[in-house]
């Protein structure tokens, strides 16, 4: 009877052992991104599981929403997003469709990557449509500096350390060996790029002026007039003739972009077209964040060469 009175008094520990033992399982992440999702597994390691929204050959800025996604918003407690409004045009009626109130805007498990990033390309002054899809709050494309790789990830290792406490020592040690591999590869980036700094190249959208400001290169034009807007005959001539101009021998292209225009410049001034992913995931060879910068960076080198761009 003792027995019996005394597993009584111990059931509700027990129940509460297993639901502290459960709670404090892998923490479910999603990312709207596959370079977010690359900088958290870093961070979280075995003690997160985490999946992306948006695929890397996507364009992140136009991503169709799916019921599958929102069904993995209902069972997430970290929701990673990009900000600046990259997003704004799918994942708001996502969130909230998922109900689920952790990851609500401003709720605990909603983490904003770009609050500690640097930011470039803030826009002064009114902004309307007819400028394109200028983003008020600045250019989102941030994660392609490794410096606001470094950020992100401390921004994550906070979050994740704040939902399991027991695992901060973890996280932040782990952080600390991305840091130090990151400082190290980024050293022989910026090595690589040195002797081409100031290189002239133009690019399809805005996606990489964070890039180009780390990497030392000098974007001189855009083949989208604005953002966000197909390009017409009248500025694909006048690119054309500014390329020329310049000298320009390099056109950067993201992968979910028509190759039809930028081959016709490339014809028409003897650039070369490169398809350099913006992304993680963006093709097959960049699996991670690291690979990331190996291939768009050896990509630019090897075109570079090859036209003299850099001379």
């Amino acid at each position: 009877m003792k027995i019996a009175i005394r597993l009584a008094a111990l059931a509700p520990a027990i129940v509460f052992a297993a639901t502290a033992a459960f709670a404090q399982g892998k923490l479910n992440v999603v990312a709207t991104t596959e370079d977010l999702a690359s900088i958290g597994r870093e961070v979280g390691g075995d003690r997160i599981s985490i999946e992306a929204i948006a695929r890397g050959y996507q364009d992140p800025h136009f991503v169709e929403a799916k019921p599958s996604f929102i069904l993995k918003l209902m069972k997430a407690e970290v929701l990673i997003v990009v900000g600046k409004e990259l997003e704004i045009g799918w994942l708001p009626p996502l969130i909230q469709q998922s109900r689920n109130s952790k990851i609500q805007v401003g709720a605990d498990g909603y983490l904003d990557a770009s609050l500690s990033a640097r930011i470039l390309e803030i826009p002064t002054g009114q902004i309307t449509r007819a400028m394109g899809d200028v983003h008020p709050l600045g250019n989102p494309h941030y994660w392609l500096d490794p410096e606001n790789g470094k950020r992100i990830a401390k921004d994550i290792a906070d979050k994740f350390s704040q939902f399991r406490p027991n695992d901060r020592a973890y996280f932040e040690q782990r952080l600390a060996d991305f840091t130090t591999r990151l400082d190290a590869a980024e050293k022989g980036w910026l090595a690589k790029m040195a002797p081409y700094k100031g290189t002239k190249v133009a690019t399809y959208h805005r996606s990489f002026p964070n890039f180009a400001e780390r990497f030392g290169l000098d974007i001189m034009g855009y083949v989208e007039p604005r953002p966000g807007i197909p390009p017409s005959p009248q500025h694909t001539l006048d690119l054309i003739n500014e390329m020329k101009r310049q000298n320009v021998k390099i056109v950067l292209v993201e992968p979910y972009f028509d190759l039809k225009t930028p081959n016709a410049i490339g014809r028409d001034t003897g650039a070369i077209v490169l398809v350099m992913p913006p992304s993680v995931g963006g093709v097959k060879e960049v699996i991670d964040y690291f690979k990331l910068f190996d291939y768009d960076i050896n990509l630019l080198v090897d075109a570079i060469r090859k036209t003299g761009a850099g001379k």
